[in-house]
């Protein structure tokens, strides 16, 4: 399900990256299933009954449309090479650009535009497979 846009920007892609990395955590856990122990759930009861201030809750689960948006955006990181894909996905989870740069074992400044770099990369394989 495709958005129709006239033409894609750098910011509407880095947009689009930050909001499936953000639908991505709001999935449910993955877990391995067959083993099942009511023990737990037995112990646990009467405590639950008075919610814990110190309890991290998780978000609700991201809509249907925002999971097919966050696969399309998936999709897009093809274009790129392992290290644009890394380096474009580290910065939709909000990590500074010293942390990126740390990572890559470069600059921030040079981090920032190799980012910038593969992000245009992907706004340009979106425009080229717009309609004319």
């Amino acid at each position: 399900m495709a958005e129709t846009k006239t033409e894609w920007t750098v910011d509407d892609v880095a947009a689009r990256f930050a909001d499936a990395a953000e639908t991505a955590h709001k999935l449910p856990r993955v877990r391995p299933g067959g083993y099942f122990n009511p023990w737990m759930t037995l112990a646990m009861q009467v405590p639950e009954r008075y919610p814990d201030p110190e309890r991290l809750y998780r978000p609700m689960p991201p809509s249907p449309q925002a999971v097919e948006r966050m696969l399309e955006t998936m999709r897009w990181v093809q274009w790129l090479e392992v290290e644009q894909r890394h380096l474009v996905w580290m910065r939709a989870n909000r990590y500074e650009w010293q942390q990126i740069g740390r990572r890559f074992a470069c600059d921030r400044n040079t981090a920032a535009r190799r980012w910038n770099k593969a992000i245009e990369k992907v706004a340009a394989e979106l425009n080229a497979c717009l309609p004319s």
